[in-house]
């Protein structure tokens, strides 16, 4: 058994810090696209890839983001991807000059499933880990397979107990 408590695996995102690290993204893309170093539109994975791809358009000025829709996780535990809605196949097409874009890749589970249908897409995520590196173009940080990512988004502040220290 670990002496490691669930918490202390765990990588706590502030909104400053995704802002921050999601801005570094955009940077890290700018001047990539295909058309003359720019970007035709960006696709946001549902839910959390929606935060980066919003400030990524901005800093980037993409002004035609849309999202699709995959469900994988129920809670903290992970099935099978699953598309729930998707962008218009015109604008989309195979990918080319898209730019996907999600929070985190964790197994890739989620990315092999899009990249699958947008194989000429590039995939740009804010975090990764070592098993989801492989589906993914472009990213910033790079965390244990191990660790957990709290979002600031699935987060409220409030007082919590001390594990440790306690009669």
């Amino acid at each position: 058994m670990s002496d490691t408590l669930p918490h202390e695996k765990g990588f706590h995102i502030s909104w400053d810090q995704i802002h921050r690290d999601s801005r570094a993204l955009a940077w890290r893309l700018d001047g990539r696209g295909p058309e003359d170093g720019r970007w035709k539109a960006i696709v946001a994975i549902t839910r959390g890839g929606m935060a980066p791809a919003m400030i990524v358009a901005r800093e980037l000025d993409i002004r035609l983001v849309d999202t699709i829709s995959i469900k994988s996780y129920d809670h903290q535990s992970q099935g099978d991807a699953q598309v729930l809605s998707k962008p218009d196949p015109e604008v989309v097409g195979d990918g080319t000059g898209i730019l996907v874009v999600d929070d985190l890749v964790d197994s890739g589970k989620t990315l092999e499933v899009v990249r699958a249908m947008y194989p000429k897409a590039h995939f740009a995520t804010v975090y990764a880990k070592p098993k989801g590196e492989p589906m993914v173009d472009t990213f910033i940080t790079g965390v244990s397979q191990d660790t957990w990512i709290f979002f600031p988004w699935d987060m409220a502040l409030q007082y919590v107990e001390p594990y440790r220290g306690r009669d």
